[in-house]
């Protein structure tokens, strides 16, 4: 079932095609990375998914909806949740506050239920708590137990990397775009989120795009490859596939020097 439709999707900044007339499809439980060289549109992509930026023209469909004029807030309403190249935590709040802050999407009580402690506000913070820690308890004891009254600020990179899927996860959301989700780890933390993007999938049912640089975690999670250059499409299909596409060798190391005749 198609789960993301994008047809025609266009953006220009100041007469710079960032994306030109993409079009892209998700299909729901399926694992799709983007990649591309730097500069190639990866992340205007996801800031237009997530409403941070409007496209100049084309459309982007959400389960039949079109997302064309909500913002973000709205976007992660209708089941879309993403993560960010560089983390963006609340530094202040402890772990466990940043997960139950990232459900107030999906809260029902009202001011009027938090002024007077109702019975019903009551109970829904408890659920929100309850569920906070069953994200947090994916990650196994990186962020559970004592950790989870720690402020975020005192986590190591890869572990407030992995917060912030947490905080993602928590909005219940039914699409993941995680942007660069291994940067700045080293190999052993790069394969346990790789594994970790794996049952994202197969425990949670989370249907993941993936903006990604390092060509081991797209080789061992994606079910297709789309690759981006100069805002277009210049090749998609298997790892396999686009690896050895003329193309793509081109994007990304530049057109072979020609010998002088």
């Amino acid at each position: 079932m198609r789960m993301l439709d994008i047809q025609g999707l266009s953006v220009t900044f100041g007469g710079l095609h960032a994306l030109n007339n993409l079009d892209f499809q998700v299909n729901e439980g399926e694992i799709v990375s983007v990649i591309g060289p730097n500069g190639a549109g990866k992340t205007t992509f996801f800031n237009m998914i997530s409403g941070m930026v409007s496209p100049t023209s084309g459309d982007i469909v959400f389960e039949g909806e079109s997302l064309l004029g909500l913002d973000p807030s709205q976007v992660t309403a209708r089941g879309i949740a993403r993560t960010f190249q560089n983390v963006r935590l609340f530094a202040n709040m402890t772990i466990l506050e940043n997960v139950m802050v990232a459900q107030h999407c999906r809260t029902r009580q009202q001011v009027f239920g938090a002024l007077f402690q109702t019975k019903a506000f009551r109970q829904e913070e408890k659920e929100i708590n309850e569920y906070a820690e069953e994200v947090l308890s994916f990650f196994g004891t990186r962020l559970v137990g004592y950790r989870m009254n720690q402020p975020a600020s005192v986590l190591s990179y890869a572990n407030r990397r992995r917060l912030e899927i947490a905080r993602a996860m928590a909005t219940r959301p039914r699409l993941l775009l995680l942007d660069e989700p291994v940067a700045g780890m080293n190999p052993k933390e790069t394969a346990e989120l790789a594994e970790l993007i794996g049952r994202l999938r197969s425990e949670w049912g989370f249907t993941i795009v993936i903006i990604e640089h390092d060509m081991s975690v797209v080789r061992d999670v994606s079910d297709r490859v789309v690759v981006l250059d100069h805002g277009e499409t210049i090749a998609q299909g298997s790892f396999d596939d686009v690896s050895n596409d003329p193309m793509v060798v081109e994007a990304y190391l530049g057109r072979p020097v020609q010998e002088a005749s």
